[in-house]
Parts: C-alpha cells; structure tokens; sequence
C-alpha cells in the first residue's frame, strides 16, 4: 500500500526553546493566544470561537479578538453584516483615540470579543510607514491583561503584518492543522515566521500545540495524515482531535458555539477536553519533544 511521505524540510523541528510544556501558569495576566496558520480553510475561527466558549464554560474570563479582515468570528457571534459596525479592531489599531473599552463586544456565548471587518485588509498597507508596526496590537491589548484570563486571537489565512502582530502580542500559538498532506506541507513557513518573531520581537513566545482538525475517521487519507503528525511532532500533537461534522457548519449561522449549538456532540465535547488541555499547558519550564521520525515511504 502507498504511504504518505513528507520532506524533511517540510517537518518542523520543534524543541525545548518553542513548545509550551503541560505544566499550570502562575502568572496572573492574560494568556494570549493566537490561533495560527497561513492555509486557508483549517478551521482557526472555528477553533477560536469553540476554544474561547469551552474555557468560559470552566469559569475563565474570555475575549476574542477578530484579526482576519473577513470577520467570521465575528459573523460567528452573531453580527450577520459585520460591515455595518462602527468601531472595530481596524479601529482600535489605527485610531490613537480609539481604546479597548470602545470596541469590546459582549456576546451571548458567555465571551467578549473584538469585531472585524473587510476595513482590517486596509490595515497592513497603513501600518507599513509605522514605527513599531509589528507591536501595535500588542500594545493595544495591554490595558485589557488584568481583565482576562484568556485572549484568542483569530489569525488571518496568511503570514503578513497582520499575523505577525498576533505573534507579537501572543504568549502562545495553537497550530490547526487540516488532516490532509498539503495542510502539513504548508508548516514550516509558519515555524519559519514563528522562530522569526521569537528571535526579534517576542522570545517569550511558544508553541502551545498542533491541533489536528477536520478530521475524516472514514478516508484513509485522513488516518495516515493524523498517523503521521503524531510521528512527526510527538507530545506537541493535542491528543483531542477535531472531527469533520457538518454541525461546525450550521453554527455560524446560528450566532452559536458548538457547546451551545449541539452541547452533547462528539464536537462539543472535543473542544471541552481541548479547553482543560490548553489551561494545563503553560509557558513554562521546557519539556524533551520527541525527534520527528524518518519518512514513510
């Protein structure tokens, strides 16, 4: 039978210095997070909205940032015309007398959040001439650390200003990553700009962990992919995995998480266990990370 295989340079060499161990933190200010991967379609928004509410659901203090100038988050929580918001995260990075306060959004799924709209794909342009352009939304969220115990931070589909801002601003990264050969192909560009940033603008930042999505339990295409990024990168790989379900769907258009949407199905349930994961996985001491294995042929 064919085998998946994988370039070498396509395998990203995780280690002690980028991946966040399983330990609690015991600092008091916010964990950012940022949701990350320049593939399209790999279900980061679904994964912001469904990991933001399942940590409100343990009691945490969530906010959810919107930085994708398509505004599916925030179409997700329940802004049908994203374009018609007055003040968004366009906004707060560009207008010095637009603060926090003025753009938070409360929600029903128990999370404040952050809009977004087709405004934000003018900001990269604007931020270029900028100094410090890379730490604006860094800077921006600052006040609002004390406040929460959770920022997620939804990343566009590219690798741009935009992004670059998000792993400026992180503490952490969660990685969705489709269960299919290209969805893997596609890492080391991501870990290229991760170990970037780390070694120019934010050393503290960490891989929290590859999350494996839209998972076909039936293909065996699916099964060989999820087979091999548990080979590849070891104890990096969250063991929860997303499964493809067309409830994921349906909730955008319902203004609802999965947890409120289908609260007893296996994708609820998923990012319930992927929620206790993340608060037991910290920026802290280093962990040994498992050596990616040889190629499959």
């Amino acid at each position: 039978m064919h085998k998946l295989k994988l370039d070498a340079a396509a395998v990203l060499p995780l280690n002690s210095a980028n991946h966040v161990p399983a330990q609690r933190s015991k600092h008091r200010l916010s964990r950012v997070i940022a949701i990350a991967n320049q593939k399209g379609g790999v279900g980061k928004t679904t994964t912001a909205v469904n990991l933001g509410c399942a940590l409100a659901e343990l009691g945490k203090r969530v906010l959810l940032i919107d930085l994708d100038p398509q505004g599916h988050l925030t179409i997700n929580m329940g802004f049908k015309q994203p374009d018609q918001i007055e003040l968004t995260l366009y906004h707060l990075l560009l207008d010095p007398q637009v603060t926090l306060g003025h753009v938070v959004k409360h929600s029903n799924l128990g999370v404040d959040f952050i809009p977004s709209n087709i405004e934000l794909s003018g900001a990269e342009i604007q931020l270029v001439s900028e100094m410090g352009r890379e730490t604006f939304l860094k800077e921006k969220l600052a006040p609002g650390q004390e406040e929460y115990d959770f920022m997620v931070i939804d990343c566009p589909p590219s690798l741009g200003l935009l992004c670059v801002n998000a792993l400026v601003a992180a503490n952490e990264v969660v990685i969705p990553l489709q269960c299919e050969y290209f969805g893997m192909k596609g890492m080391q560009l991501l870990h290229n700009t991760i170990e970037r940033v780390r070694a120019k603008l934010n050393p503290q930042l960490r891989i929290s962990g590859i999350l494996a999505t839209i998972h076909k339990s039936r293909t065996l295409h699916s099964q060989e992919v999820l087979e091999l990024v548990r080979e590849r990168y070891g104890d990096v790989v969250f063991d929860v995995v997303i499964k493809d379900s067309i409830r994921f769907a349906e909730t955008p258009l319902a203004g609802m998480s999965i947890l409120q949407y289908a609260g007893s199905s296996e994708g609820a349930n998923a990012y319930r266990a992927l929620a206790k994961a993340v608060i037991k996985r910290a920026p802290a001491a280093p962990v040994e990370v498992k050596q990616p294995v040889a190629s499959r042929v």
